[in-house]
């Protein structure tokens, strides 16, 4: 009986430590606070841990790990195993993807947004791109298009632009320029702060970020349709820890992905478009809406020259850039 009764307590603790030796646990470095851009990483956390049966969970962290532009950095040492960033924060780091900023490209849903994120990160140039960073990018973050919120006297025309200061990343800054206006560069938790001391007077965000990082808080006017583009920020994870994974735990990670992505796309379309004009409405936000021909003319002056640029500068950095460029807008056509 003795040694049955041994026999089975080793039995049991070699179980346990094989339970043990099979958990898996991964750091996600996030910032902000949990809102409608994060909720993709949350369900895609959600779906595998009850896919594993809690033997494989993410570890969300809002700002614990790092900061949002250097979570590329963080994710090629090792640092955590999934991070979420966005490609112009810094444009030389992942200059492939910035073609999905383009401004203007006349991307139409946030399906269509995803879409095409994934056509391209798909595309080897791509991949070999992010591995740089030991970076596998895993999905996107869609977001509609962009619109502006800001203080002071509201545009009456795109002429009113021309000396103000503006919070806009990538080809949407590139696109204020051309009517004027003079982009800035910063994270979005920095932004209430730029326009609380008045360093930008208007801000350009997609709704929830506007609602999220407080913009609406002191902001007086709003563009109902500039819509000169949005910004790509997708959600990567580190080669080596995804290449550790057992094949279970890689199948519920990356089998899950389709479902986060949906959860996200109805949570944005219901829940947050829902707020955002009561939002707008509650503080008496003036709606700034501009003329067919003035939006065309914006449109002639900085989507072509945008793009041409970006071919041009990056063809010259060795990647098959008119490739990605007629990959996007090949896709474009096709839908229309």
């Amino acid at each position: 009986m003795r040694t049955l009764m041994t026999r089975t307590a080793v039995a049991a603790l070699t179980l346990a430590f094989a339970t043990e030796a099979m958990a898996t646990e991964w750091n996600v470095s996030l910032w902000g606070k949990r809102r409608a851009f994060t909720e993709h990483v949350e369900k895609l956390a959600e779906l595998v841990n009850e896919k594993t049966n809690g033997e494989f969970t993410l570890n969300i962290s809002y700002g614990g790990l790092s900061k949002n532009k250097e979570n590329l950095d963080g994710i090629s040492i090792g640092a955590f195993e999934m991070a979420q960033f966005c490609a112009g924060y810094h444009r030389d780091k992942n200059p492939s993807i910035t073609v999905l900023e383009l401004p203007f490209l006349g991307v139409t849903s946030l399906r269509q947004e995803v879409d095409l994120s994934m056509a391209v990160y798909q595309h080897p140039a791509v991949i070999e791109d992010l591995g740089r960073w030991e970076a596998t990018l895993l999905m996107p973050s869609p977001l509609p298009q962009y619109n502006l919120v800001g203080v002071g006297d509201a545009p009456a025309t795109l002429a009113d632009f021309t000396g103000l200061s503006v919070r806009a990343t990538g080809g949407i800054g590139a696109a204020m320029e051309t009517i004027g206006a003079v982009p800035t560069s910063m994270s979005a938790s920095e932004v209430r702060q730029a326009m609380d001391s008045g360093i930008v007077k208007a801000v350009s965000f997609a709704p929830h970020a506007h609602m999220s990082f407080g913009t609406i808080e002191n902001g007086t006017w709003w563009t109902t349709n500039l819509n000169p583009g949005t910004v790509n920020c997708p959600v990567v994870v580190n080669n080596d820890a995804l290449a550790d994974l057992s094949d279970e735990h890689r199948d519920a990670l990356l089998g899950s992905v389709d479902e986060a992505l949906d959860h996200y796309i109805s949570s944005y379309e219901t829940k947050t478009m829902d707020a955002w004009g009561p939002a707008l409405e509650e503080r008496g936000i003036t709606s700034v809406t501009f003329t067919d021909d003035e939006l065309a003319a914006f449109k002639d002056a900085a989507a072509a020259p945008a793009a041409a640029a970006w071919i041009e500068d990056n063809t010259a950095r060795g990647l098959p850039a008119q490739e990605l460029y007629d990959l996007v807008t090949g896709m474009i056509a096709e839908a229309k």
